[in-house]
């Protein structure tokens, strides 16, 4: 059974950075795809970055493309999502993912991923 478990989050003002890392555990995660999703209170879970496991392709959503890098670390089964000019719109909780990448799916698509981590909270003040 794969386990995931998030690290990192934090309180950081407006323009600062913050990496998030994500312990994954139970499985060889080569054909997986690993995804950082957020959601913001009241809102939908969001999809915010991922990569493919075995070829290192990097998907990024629109509002964190630029800012945000979705890395892996494969000697240690864990992946980060390193956080850079953080605006107030990015507090949320965030949460790591993981998935067999089937190609039925998109990156960006929530029922891409069957494996997720109990979440960090982010808050970035103005």
């Amino acid at each position: 059974q794969v386990q995931l478990a998030e690290s990192g989050g934090g309180l950081v003002q407006s323009g600062g950075s913050l990496t998030l890392s994500c312990a994954a555990s139970g499985t060889t995660f080569s054909g997986y795809r690993m995804g950082w999703f957020r959601q913001a209170p009241g809102k939908e879970r969001e999809f915010v970055a991922a990569l493919s496991w075995s070829r290192g392709n990097t998907y990024y959503a629109d509002s964190v493309k630029g800012r945000f890098t979705i890395r892996r670390d494969n000697g240690r089964n864990t992946f980060h999502l390193q956080m850079n000019s953080l605006q107030p719109e990015d507090t949320a909780v965030y949460y790591c993912a993981a998935g067999w990448n089937s190609g039925v799916y998109t990156y960006a698509a929530r029922e891409g991923y069957s494996d997720w981590g109990q979440g960090t909270q982010v808050t970035v003040s103005s």
